[in-house]
């Protein structure tokens, strides 16, 4: 809290609160009135938001949000929420039907790591914030600079709300065919955003192995693979 001072530069002793990066003041990437988010919510008649606070924006966005709900006995509850704001992703597989593999990637995880898995390295499928792209294009990018692919056409799956308890995240799934002619690169991520990530490509079969044994435990990758193998392109096939 910042007190003013008079014309003789005496306080006044009427506090005035800090300006807040992120409300009031950009925060370290130009953002400013992030507490408005979910006020003019109007969807849900059942459902009226009262206040938003924001509690951090040093990279990505945590909001406590109080609301008033109307339960179904008819009542009246005030509840309240943390939400995390990363913004929305997409992830792809990209598989090859003819060789029967798909492309992977490894990389450390720092918060599996601290919850229990034993070295932090989780193999996913290639995946990535929107920013500000549209879902294919947001792939395409990562796709190319994780892997080294410059993949063709894509399908769209599905959406998925990941962890809808308290991160915002909408995660877009595509699937799309690779072959060693498309790639364009290395791959292995951008230094510059502390990325170390290494291709790996695995026979389908042996990827969806490694679910039942624990060696593939990232929720986005399960889905895809496992949609592959219901209605995807190894739906049907002997493994």
């Amino acid at each position: 809290m910042n007190t003013p001072a008079g014309p003789d530069g005496a306080k006044t002793g009427t506090p005035v609160p800090d300006e807040v990066p992120g409300v009031d003041v950009p925060d370290r990437r130009g953002r400013t009135g992030l507490d408005r988010a979910g006020r003019d919510l109007d969807g849900n008649p059942r459902v009226r938001v009262r206040e938003v606070e924001l509690l951090s924006s040093s990279w990505y966005v945590l909001r406590r949000t109080t609301f008033d709900y109307l339960r179904t006995d008819g009542s009246w509850s005030t509840q309240e929420r943390e939400t995390y704001d990363r913004g929305n992703g997409a992830t792809v597989l990209l598989y090859d039907a003819e060789r029967a593999t798909v492309l992977l990637t490894r990389q450390f995880r720092y918060p599996v790591y601290v919850n229990g898995h034993p070295d932090g390295l989780l193999l996913e499928t290639a995946a990535g914030l929107l920013d500000d792209d549209d879902p294919e294009t947001a792939i395409r990018r990562e796709a190319a600079e994780e892997t080294g692919y410059d993949i063709g056409e894509v399908r769209h799956v599905f959406d998925v709300y990941m962890s809808p308890g308290s991160v915002t995240e909408r995660l877009h799934f595509f699937a799309a065919p690779y072959t060693a002619d498309r790639r364009t690169s290395e791959g292995g991520g951008l230094a510059d955003d502390g990325e170390d990530i290494e291709v790996v490509e695995l026979p389908f079969a042996k990827a969806l192995a490694m679910i039942g044994s624990g060696e593939i435990a990232d929720a986005k990758t399960v889905m895809l693979l496992q949609w592959a193998a219901l209605s995807g392109p190894f739906a049907g096939r002997d493994r």
